[in-house]
């Protein structure tokens, strides 16, 4: 068995199979499409869902993939064991409807035993315990030692997932021990041990299980099949631990170098190595495939990997950034397979840079929320942390699990993990409900989505917006329909259309449809799950059955509205890239006829300066009358032209390219306007950021552009007028009448000053002595909270050993505060839980430190009863 690398072992299996006539296909990306089951691609078969349930024609019935696969669900184990990890590769080849068992079983046995050349004396196969069809193949069609095959029951080999495509599979094993394995128990006693390996999984697809658990076979068969690259990585290097594999082990030796650490010396730290390795190549992939860090969704989980690598880091001693600093390693062994890491290096290092920099500023704020935590426990003589203030800094703040334990631990405390495990599955079950519920494919189950394969729509919309066909499918919610009547709202789908559905950012036509009998409006235009376009209709007139020829016509206003803002987005990206750097990239757009959204990659906020020179550089070439030109060709001849294309997104062998005249050209499937001069005028209206690395920009055109400039006129001439000055002194008079208002305002609150000051003695007056412990709870009109706090600062500092609690109503807004001297809090005084008992009566939440707290309320009406609660509170702590 010689060596071979993951690179080699990775092309030698897609090359096997491209042998056997199947189409390689590139990995998709991580981020799955039209599969709300899914957060990130976790499986081999996972993308290519569509043509195993019919939804979708596949390229070619016979389809080889390496597929990147992200699973999180045992993190905490990665780094841990010699087998887990965040990100992986499934080498995998799929039959739909073609091949099936009697192809893919002996093709298996050959890639293993010749290309690979792995010993037959180290190898074992199981096979599901029914399945005699299985062990027939593998006795006729092979040479393996039929000793060497195990029937296992439903649990080890058979496929399913509930309801829906499942069946028998076949698995093979790699013996790392020595001598021959006999019996069944032999075999599952050494799998348990580690010895024997699982390292290829044949699916065979042959049954639909129904809701009453009948299996029902299929008319067409289906192969899906599942190699880990890193698994059969150690086979092949003679290694037993996926991080000691020759891509993953140069990674692991950088961050050694990097953190001054040396794998195999220490066992803490080499597990410290590995969750880095593993986590950062994790981040760098998911972020080559367009995701970014959040507090929600794949957003979150890249978050969680970076911060769980820099914790590590932290561990090892790193004590500035050093993560970047190994992002080219990742590259060097990956970028060959996945080229979108090669052409986004810079964009990929400076989002890791900026959110390895938000987290060193966070764990600072997390170590001074946890000591403000274990203040409160300590003075209340409390050893567990709460759950949910363990979850809260964790979820909200960033702050790892295990270093809150640490920390508690080193103090003699612990955390009640209970408490935080049930936040933690609130959250999951939130995040799942988000999704929404999903089918097998992970898509809403409509009829719509249910139309067979051969039915295709050929879109003429480029160069018409009225045409007439043929109605090929008709469908409401409910079911598929041969006929809608006037009042129904349905689904329209016809052989031709000039309708552009929603796609690449563009918005879906809207139109109408009708012929000599009916009329229905076209209020939304997209495609199913299977890339069918589907016309969203109203029937407001007659009725329409199947195969009847219908006049198709398209909003001609509306779509040249949205031309306009589309061709719009095209030189505002590449102004964009003029004016800021070629770093620039399209992160994402909208555009419908009213205004474009364009998000782009960019690390800090465009300055006015900045924002005058895009605008001018765009309506500068908008006055140069540009023509736009469309050509189709292919995606080789696109990139020798210059053509810019999405770096996430997936094209086809031929493409159009847009073209600008010679300022912009760009891979685009939408709608354009025929010259850069119908555009008329672009206006930015707004900036901002909307995640790390990532900035946006909305802008009009057109009319929509002018009567905006038209609404800022008119503003500027009725500030004017009530300012009582021109438009020239707008703004001197503007600072003048700003710097008397402030004036104003500070003699305002040093009258309130002086008014508050002059009750001091009234509200002492009020002093009830309880246990010693002076309290004075009371109620002051008018008093915004920096005066209320002032006030029971003044008051605190006339008592010998007290409490004060004071309320007040602002308008609507309800303010309580307490104080305590020093020398009340061995009393039992406690001004965060006096606090929150007071403000729980007004309807209102808060706490803070045994000798001071604030809190707000929801409920004027209740202040009285509040405050005269804070006796019966202090009672209780005092005793």
């Amino acid at each position: 068995m010689k060596f071979m690398g993951a690179n080699e072992l990775r092309e030698a299996y897609l090359s096997f199979f491209e042998s056997k006539e199947h189409l390689r296909l590139e990995s998709f990306s991580l981020v799955p499409k039209n599969d709300k089951s899914l957060l990130l691609i976790n499986a081999g078969m996972a993308p290519l869902k569509p043509y195993f349930t019919g939804l979708q024609e596949p390229p070619k019935n016979r389809v080889t993939t390496c597929q990147k696969c992200i699973r999180t669900g045992d993190i905490e184990n990665v780094g841990k064991t010699s087998r887990h990890g965040t990100f992986f590769e499934m080498l995998g080849n799929f039959s739909f409807g073609d091949y099936f068992k009697e192809e893919i079983i002996p093709w298996a046995w050959e890639f293993i035993t010749e290309t690979l050349q792995i010993p037959k004396d180290k190898l074992y196969v199981t096979i599901y315990l029914e399945d005699d069809e299985a062990f027939d193949i593998w006795t006729s069609k092979t040479d393996v030692d039929p000793s060497r095959i195990f029937r296992l029951g439903k649990d080890d080999n058979f496929w399913e997932i509930g309801v829906g495509p499942c069946g028998p599979c076949t698995e093979i094993h790699f013996d790392r021990g020595e001598g021959k394995v006999e019996t069944v128990e032999e075999f599952l006693k050494a799998a348990d041990e580690d010895r024997i390996v699982e390292f290829w999984n044949l699916v065979f697809t042959q049954f639909d299980k129904d809701e009453q658990g009948v299996y029902n076979k299929l008319a067409k068969p289906n192969i899906d099949t599942g190699m880990g690259l890193e698994r059969i990585a150690t086979i092949m290097q003679g290694v037993n631990n996926i991080f000691e594999i020759d891509t993953v082990r140069s990674i692991l030796n950088k961050v050694g170098e990097v953190t001054n650490s040396k794998y195999g010396e220490d066992p803490n730290k080499d597990i410290s190595l590995r969750i880095i390795t593993d986590h950062l190549k994790s981040v760098a992939i998911l972020i080559s495939d367009g995701v970014l860090p959040s507090n929600e969704g794949r957003g979150y989980v890249l978050r969680r990997l970076l911060r769980r690598a820099a914790r590590h880091g932290r561990l090892l001693g790193a004590k500035d950034i050093f993560l970047i600093d190994i992002v080219d390693v990742v590259i060097e062994n990956y970028g060959k397979a996945y080229s979108n890491l090669v052409e986004k290096k810079d964009y990929i290092k400076k989002i890791i840079l900026l959110e390895e920099q938000r987290f060193n500023e966070t764990i600072d704020s997390g170590m001074d929320i946890l000591k403000s935590y274990i203040e409160e426990m300590e003075k209340a003589s409390e050893t567990v942390l709460v759950g949910e203030k363990a979850f809260k800094l964790y979820d909200t703040f960033g702050f790892p699990l295990e270093l809150t334990m640490e920390i508690l631990e080193e103090k003699g405390l612990s955390l009640d993990l209970e408490g935080f495990n049930k936040s933690m599955q609130h959250q999951r079950t939130s995040a799942r409900e988000a999704r929404g519920e999903s089918t097998y494919m992970g898509t809403d189950d409509k009829p719509i989505n249910k139309l067979d394969a051969y039915i295709e729509t050929e879109f003429s919309g480029y160069s018409k917006l009225e045409l007439k066909s043929e109605v090929v499918a008709l469908a409401d919610n409910s079911d598929l329909k041969e006929k809608l009547s006037k009042g129904d709202k349905g689904y329209i789908v016809t052989s031709n259309t000039p309708f552009y559905a929603e796609m690449g950012g563009q918005v879906g036509d809207t139109g109408v449809i009708y012929n000599d009998n009916f009329k229905a409006e076209v209020y939304d235009t997209k495609k199913n799950v299977s890339g069918k376009t589907i016309h969203y209709v109203t029937v407001v007139q007659g009725e329409v059955s199947v195969n009847e020829e219908v006049t198709l016509k398209v909003d001609r206003v509306r779509r040249s509205s949205i031309g306009k803002n589309h061709t719009a987005t095209h030189m505002l990206h590449e102004a964009l890239r003029e004016i800021l750097g070629d770093h620039v990239s399209q992160s994402g757009s909208y555009v419908d006829a009213e205004r474009l959204r364009f998000d782009f990659t960019h690390f800090q906020g465009l300055t006015r300066e900045e924002l005058d020179r895009v605008e001018d550089l765009v309506n500068e070439k908008i006055m140069e009358v540009f023509d736009v030109d469309t050509d189709v060709m292919t995606m080789d001849e696109a990139k020798s032209s210059g053509a810019m294309a999405l770096f996430d997104d997936k094209y086809g062998d031929n493409v159009r390219v847009v073209s600008v005249g010679e300022f912009s050209k760009e891979l685009c499937g939408g709608t354009h306007v025929r010259n850069s001069g119908e555009i008329g005028l672009f206006k930015i209206v707004s900036e901002a950021g909307v995640a790390a690395g990532v900035r946006r920009i909305e802008a009009l055109t057109g009319f929509n552009a002018l009567r905006y400039m038209e609404e800022k006129q008119n503003l500027l001439k009725e500030a004017c007028g009530i300012l009582k000055c021109s438009e020239k002194e707008v703004i001197k008079k503007i600072n003048t009448t700003t710097q008397e208002l402030k004036e104003k305002d500070k003699e305002i609150q040093e009258l309130k000053s002086k008014l508050v000051s002059g009750i001091e003695d009234e509200i002492l007056g009020a002093k009830k002595v309880i246990n010693e412990v002076e309290v004075v709870a009371y109620v002051v009109e008018n008093v915004d909270s920096n005066s209320l706090r002032d006030l029971a600062d003044k008051v605190r500092n006339k008592l010998d050993l007290g409490v004060v609690v004071l309320g007040s109503v602002l308008g609507d807004k309800v303010n309580f505060v307490s104080m305590a001297t020093k020398n009340a809090l061995p009393k039992g005084v406690h001004c965060g839980k006096i606090i929150k008992e007071v403000a729980t009566v007004a309807g209102g939440g808060g706490g803070g430190r045994p000798d001071m707290a604030q809190a707000g309320g929801k409920d004027p009406l209740k202040v009285n009863e509040a405050i005269a609660k804070s006796y019966e509170v202090i009672e209780n702590l005092v005793k």
